[in-house]
């Protein structure tokens, strides 16, 4: 099925968060096996500013918006796993947070690989551009293999999995049957995992176009031109997702097994919650059924 909107969504903790339009809901397994569902109304910025929606740009304000709102997710089911869902958590703690993340992203992913390429002869520009985006890479790949290996990861990633599998049930069927949406695939090309993925090879591209200035302009220059790649990156992602072209499968390949470390297969319990997370996001958006949200969901038994 080709929605004109698409659902995305990411995992949080013991939970799932689904967004679709102006909506964005969360549900969250408690310790008691009920499931606990939170909807907001959230507003684009492309929508109050129509030139942020323009292509390219599009894709930068959509990767700073996703960030904010992915840690606003965090933060809630943490609240929730803790039991303390009446403790606000500050706006000032979640900026705090998008901007210690977002540093060490582009410090660990951007200023390090450069850096560590400076220590190289003198090479020409291209294949120091090369040789950095290669370092990149590694570090982007050693980190992912790392924090898979972690013991308290892997429910993240199964409910990660479960994200997935229910938005390939709702993009191909609209169906809610668990049986149904179990038997697709962990692995979406629509996953901010190929997004990132996207985002260090098309800067390796940009990059070169520049030469090989010295540090500090480096530097600089791969700061400045963050947003250009998220956008160029967004787009790449958007048109794949939509394209049957075989080169284009090629291309999204190598995402799509990068997601073998990032998603797992989920049980029937975690499709559950995922399942009903999307349900509220899409009847909030209808406004059919807006008292699903801050309540309680019943557990099924053929979820088990």
């Amino acid at each position: 099925m080709n929605n004109k909107h698409k659902v995305g969504g990411q995992a949080v903790l013991e939970g799932v968060m689904m967004r679709y339009q102006d909506h964005m809901a969360i549900a969250c397994r408690r310790e008691d096996d009920s499931i606990s569902i939170h909807c907001e109304t959230i507003k684009p910025l492309a929508k109050k500013y129509p030139p942020l929606g323009w292509p390219i740009i599009r894709g930068a304000v959509a990767f700073f918006e996703a960030l904010i709102l992915g840690v606003r997710a965090l933060n809630i089911s943490a609240a929730e796993a803790l039991a303390e869902e009446e403790e606000e958590i500050t706006a000032w703690h979640s900026f705090l947070t998008v901007v210690l993340g977002l540093g060490l992203g582009i410090g660990l992913f951007f200023i390090l690989p450069t850096y560590l390429v400076r220590f190289l002869p003198a090479w020409p520009p291209i294949w120091l551009n090369l040789t950095e985006g290669m370092v990149r890479l590694i570090i982007f790949i050693s980190y992912i293999v790392i924090i898979s290996r972690w013991g308290d990861i892997k429910r993240f990633f199964q409910y990660h999995g479960a994200e997935h599998k229910v938005i390939y049930g709702y993009e191909n069927d609209q169906t809610f049957d668990l049986n149904y949406i179990d038997a697709f695939s962990t692995r979406h090309p629509r996953c901010g995992t190929s997004f990132i993925l996207t985002v260090m090879v098309i800067s390796i591209i940009l990059f070169s176009f520049f030469g090989w200035p010295d540090l500090a302009q480096r530097i600089a220059l791969r700061l400045l031109l963050l947003p250009v790649v998220a956008g160029l990156s967004y787009e790449a992602i958007r048109y794949s997702a939509r394209s049957s072209s075989p080169l284009v499968k090629l291309m999204v390949a190598p995402g799509l097994w990068l997601q073998r470390l990032t998603t797992l297969e989920p049980d029937k319990s975690q499709l559950e919650v995922a399942l009903s997370a999307l349900k509220a996001v899409l009847e909030h958006e209808d406004g059919q059924k807006q008292s699903v949200c801050d309540s309680e969901a019943e557990v099924t038994a053929d979820a088990r």
